[in-house]
């Protein structure tokens, strides 16, 4: 292993320690237990409702006229397991009594203290609707796939909040997922039985949980394809171990997609590029092991042999082990290297792709890389050959034209020669050049100029920062970005061309 390996491949520790929580997230089983209600009103209605879809046995105290048209229409509603029994007068003192949770809709604060002081004194939990003062817990918001339920409280301070967060979470969850849910349930003691505590049954229900993302719901087959896994691992402990190979876009943990956040919570090891973010890194597994793997010019750097053994030991030792590489897997990520090493090895691999520096460059800019006033095609290309210059192999006659759009990867130091070339076959030397560092990270920097300048502009925005250089027509619109109120973060404002 290279010199200064052992310091690059660190584990970057994160606090394992929970943050201060404004309530405890509780789950209560209702089944068969009684619930004591006060009130006929709507929002009285909606709690019934839903506490007997919980299977609590429901007594609603309230007066006939009392009660409103939402809350007739709910009592004469079937529930699969709970119910709701209507008691034609008030609540009494003797009614707490054995009661799992108690909850009205009172008008006053006078009724309300009464009714949380009954409940008190009896030893019930107790929720005044719309009076936080007098409440033990609340319900918060509710995404039902059961027999997954996912609640969400805001503390009773934004409730509109907690509601947008539902939709964006029932946005991620399938209404397959029931079944999925339903089929774990049958699943449970085969796989307690049959697996060991720890990594074997944690590999199952991971690879459970893929499925259940990602397919629709399952049938007779995938029942018994799921007990087949149980099979395998009970055989074979090391049978879970695999690679997953994930672009983690160009910085911005917002920009990750869903499939990546998913691998990186499902992962035992996280094998990380120097460029992903700590952002990014947050959003893996806790328990997950971190190792810094990255690979940088100019300083000591994690051979690609050592990555490799380090998947192969993880993978083979039954572990799932994440290799999360900055921008897209399979753009000047050495994906094809790692993918034939595995493969020769028998591990499982698959990849995860990520937004590539190119498209953020793109949208940093706002442009269309692809204008068709200006490129019927576009380039992506690495400013590094194996021995560290400019790769002397391309057809730079081809790169020269002034009907393309060409991105450089990894540019920096390249970018004098870069200019020569393309100017000494014939590209214009107007030709319109932008320039970006950091991408999609606070600390990002962009500039625009032309080709002839583009070796002085990429010294202002960083010789030593990870670099991306477009080149072509498509930029030519890219002053406004520069010089109308926008000036780039960490360097002086730039003039739309430097010549």
């Amino acid at each position: 292993m290279a010199a200064g390996t052992d310091d690059m491949r660190q584990e970057r520790e994160r606090p394992q320690r929970m943050g201060d929580l404004a309530t405890l997230p509780v789950f209560f089983d209702l089944s068969g237990k009684r619930v004591i209600m006060a009130g006929g009103s709507d929002a009285a209605a909606w709690k019934a409702e839903l506490l007997a879809a919980a299977g609590a046995a429901v007594r609603l105290h309230a007066e006939e006229d009392g009660l409103s048209d939402e809350m007739r229409s709910v009592l004469e509603a079937a529930f699969e397991r709970g119910s709701i029994v209507h008691v034609a007068r008030g609540w009494a003192e003797a009614d707490f009594e054995g009661a799992a949770l108690a909850v009205a809709d009172c008008e006053t604060e006078a009724e309300a203290e009464s009714f949380a002081a009954a409940a008190h004194r009896a030893g019930v939990p107790v929720n005044v609707i719309d009076k936080p003062a007098y409440c033990q817990f609340r319900f918060g918001t509710i995404v039902n796939r059961s027999p997954v339920v996912v609640g969400i409280s805001t503390d009773g301070a934004a409730p509109i909040l907690g509601q947008a967060i539902r939709r964006r979470i029932e946005t991620l969850l399938p209404l397959s997922l029931t079944g999925w849910a339903r089929l774990a349930t049958r699943l449970r003691s085969n796989v307690m039985d049959s697996l060991m505590p720890g990594p074997q049954r944690r590999s199952f229900w991971e690879r459970f949980s893929d499925s259940a993302f990602t397919r629709k719901a399952p049938d007779d087959a995938a029942e018994a394809e799921a007990r087949g896994w149980v099979e395998d691992l009970a055989r074979s402990p090391s049978a879970g171990g695999r690679v997953t190979l994930v672009g983690a876009g160009p910085g911005e943990a917002e920009l990750l997609t869903l499939k990546a956040v998913r691998a990186l919570q499902a992962a035992d090891v996280i094998l990380f590029d120097d460029l992903v973010s700590d952002d990014i890194l947050e959003l893996a597994r806790r328990e997950a092991k971190r190792m810094l793997v990255g690979k940088r010019a100019s300083r000591d750097s994690c051979r690609q042999e050592d990555i490799n053994r380090m998947m192969i030991q993880f993978a083979k030792a039954g572990k799932h082990v994440v290799r999360l590489k900055s921008g897209d897997v399979s753009i000047f990520g050495r994906a094809g290297e790692e993918i034939a090493e595995l493969r020769q090895e028998g591990i499982p691999v698959r990849i995860v792709p990520g937004i590539t520096a190119a498209s953020a460059l793109a949208a940093g800019f706002g442009v269309s890389l692809t204008h068709r006033d200006c490129a019927q095609q576009v380039r992506f290309v690495t400013a590094h050959s194996r021995k560290g210059g400019l790769p002397e192999d391309l057809d730079w006659h081809a790169l020269a034209d002034d009907n393309a759009t060409t991105i450089f990867y990894m540019g920096g130091r390249m970018a004098p020669r870069i200019s020569e070339r393309l100017i000494a076959e014939g590209l214009p030397a107007e030709t319109p050049v932008a320039v970006a560092a950091n991408l999609s990270r606070d600390d990002e920097t962009r500039g625009v100029g032309t080709l002839a300048g583009l070796g002085a502009l990429v010294e202002r925005v960083g010789v030593d920062r990870p670099i991306l250089i477009g080149v072509g027509r498509v930029f030519s619109e890219c002053e406004a970005n520069v010089t109308e109120g926008y000036e780039p973060v960490g360097m002086s404002r730039l003039p739309a061309r430097v010549a």
